[in-house]
């Protein structure tokens, strides 16, 4: 008997076509909203996470601040942190090593162009393996530089790529690439990583680095290992108090930072949160008015189908049976409005999602959010059912005498 509800009712919304549709808007709108802009974020916090190398949950992040101007992360500041910083960062306890790192800004030339790159250093000694094992980098050609490799780079995979490189033809293994006007021969290509920041770097010998940057002992950050990731919020805490020392300042005018990735993914998603929920906040708005226009529309119909409610009366029909005739009805509605919306927005979504790897150069999936999908399915049914309640109940009592006479 249900299914003869649910089979009625959808020819009585065929039969009302394009009034439907306009019914549908409100809920269609809002559904849309909050399926593309949740999509949209979830993508985006994975972007920015792979941008930033945010995998690894047992390293800290050190970077000095009070920036004099634009450049790299930690590039540019009026006090740099020094070798000396990294020193006595290892020596405390639950660090497991430290990587000083270098983020330089340098003249490439290659094909007669010329454009600005930007290297990192790979460090000396037994540290040049934990710089690999920490960032998990890889090449697709070539090999890794080597412990006492000289006038030789591996470059970002982007490089490997014409219509990527900024010179107009891709770079390979065997060419040579002037880097502040000293040859280097590219021994290695890296592995597409989807990061801006990989897939666009040059990895030069520490040594060499500094030769070409008067780098001297500066660096632009460190990147701390812990040796317990649980201990992780005290170690950034011991981190920090010895930066207080070693650079004499009070608590609350500290000019670097100490940054654990629990921190910064924290920070994109407080802001990322404030957004969605005021996007989510608007998408409810249409959602109700589209519940309104559900109670008109199933209000204008119990009124144009009178006659029909009598003579259904009539014939035996029961209260009950006309309730859940409209009842159905407009959770059909409802849920016509969500599938479509989901449709919509998840297409919207997937598109937005492309848009930013294009733009970053990240390589992000797009992974649909099935509970959200199929929450958002049941809700768009339940605020039709709902909005459909007064219509229903209106037609249920009416007199079938008094029907008929209409």
């Amino acid at each position: 008997m249900k299914s003869d509800y649910a089979i009625m009712a959808i020819k009585n919304l065929r039969r009302r076509g394009i009034r439907s549709w306009l019914t549908l808007l409100g809920i269609v709108i809002g559904i849309i909203a909050v399926v593309s802009l949740i999509s949209l974020g979830d993508g985006l916090k994975l972007a920015i996470n792979s941008q930033f190398g945010a995998d690894s949950t047992e390293v800290i992040t050190v970077q000095a601040g009070g920036l004099s101007g634009y450049g790299p992360p930690g590039s540019g500041v009026i006090n740099p942190l020094t070798t000396g910083d990294e020193r006595a960062i290892e020596n405390i306890n639950n660090v497991k090593y430290t990587i000083g790192r270098l983020v330089e800004t340098l003249k490439v030339e290659y094909n007669s162009k010329l454009q600005i790159g930007f290297a990192t250093n790979v460090p000396s000694g037994i540290k040049g393996s934990y710089f690999y094992d920490n960032t998990g980098l890889e090449v697709s050609a070539g090999r890794l530089l080597y412990e006492g490799d000289t006038n030789k780079i591996v470059i970002g995979n982007d490089f490997s790529v014409a219509s990527k490189s900024g010179f107009d033809k891709a770079v390979q293994v065997g060419d040579s690439i002037d880097i502040n006007n000293k040859s280097f021969r590219v021994v290695g290509i890296l592995k597409k990583e989807g990061s801006f920041i990989w897939d666009k770097i040059f990895l030069i010998n520490e040594n060499e680095l500094k030769d070409l940057t008067n780098a001297g002992d500066t660096l632009d950050l460190i990147a701390v290992r812990v040796k317990d990731k649980t201990l992780m919020s005290k170690t950034a805490q011991d981190i920090e108090k010895l930066m207080r020392q070693r650079r004499d300042v009070k608590v609350g005018q500290e000019d670097f930072e100490v940054s654990t990735p629990e921190a910064m993914l924290a920070t994109v998603n407080s802001i990322l949160g404030g957004v969605q929920a005021f996007i989510v906040l608007v998408a409810l708005i249409s959602i109700f008015v589209g519940a309104i226009g559900i109670v008109n529309t199933m209000t204008t119909s119990v009124m144009e189908r009178v006659k029909e409610i009598g003579i259904m009366k009539a014939i035996g029909a029961k209260n009950s049976d006309i309730f859940f005739q409209f009842f159905i009805e407009a959770g059909l509605l409802g849920f016509v409005g969500g599938f479509v919306g989901v449709l919509i927005g998840t297409g919207i979504g997937f598109i937005g999602i492309q848009g930013i790897n294009s733009f970053i150069g990240a390589s992000t999936p797009f992974n649909p959010n099935l509970i959200l999908i199929f929450g958002t399915l049941i809700g768009s049914f339940l605020i039709g059912c709902i909005s459909g309640v007064a219509p229903a109940m209106r037609a249920a009592r009416m007199n079938p005498v008094e029907a008929l006479r209409k």
